[in-house]
């Protein structure tokens, strides 16, 4: 089939009619924005932190304790409250440490030492057989600890 001119220019006129009927769609231009929202926490510190919240909640708890075994055995309060500050906050990590949440035994024995050794440091003030009388109060804090640890694993 052989095209003629005036059918080569009639198909050539409808070719570009129908380009340019659908030039001004193609042409529209869009136009956006985008935001960015910033969602804020409502939490406080201690909720967001809670290795931190552990941390002062057993130095509140080893303060008391500390203040009242420097008390008792007469070696000072403040120096008593000091060191239950300490012991306190050394306890509050062990209990928020994921590693000792999956052996329950060790973190009983590292509970009742660090506790122990709280309590032989807050009740012994200098002297002679002061090393003695607080690594024998550790000792008895990581044997309670152990003891008490080895019932909760065994009663479970």
């Amino acid at each position: 089939m052989k095209l003629g001119t005036k059918n080569k220019l009639a198909l050539t006129l409808s070719a570009v009619m129908a380009l340019g009927c659908s030039l001004p769609s193609m042409a529209n231009n869009l136009q956006g924005g985008v935001t960015k929202t910033k969602i804020q926490d409502q939490r406080t510190y201690l909720q967001k932190h809670p290795v931190v919240k552990k941390a002062a909640v057993g130095a509140g708890v080893g303060t008391a304790a500390g203040a009242l075994t420097g008390l008792i055995s007469g070696k000072g309060m403040m120096r008593g409250a000091a060191i239950g500050a300490g012991t306190g906050a050394g306890v509050g990590m062990l209990q928020s440490s994921k590693t000792l949440k999956q052996h329950p035994v060790a973190s009983k024995v590292a509970t009742g030492t660090v506790v122990g050794l709280g309590l032989g440091l807050a009740a012994n003030k200098g002297g002679h057989n002061t090393k003695k009388r607080v690594a024998t109060t550790t000792g008895i804090g990581a044997a309670l600890g152990l003891g008490a640890g080895l019932l909760k694993n065994e009663f479970q």
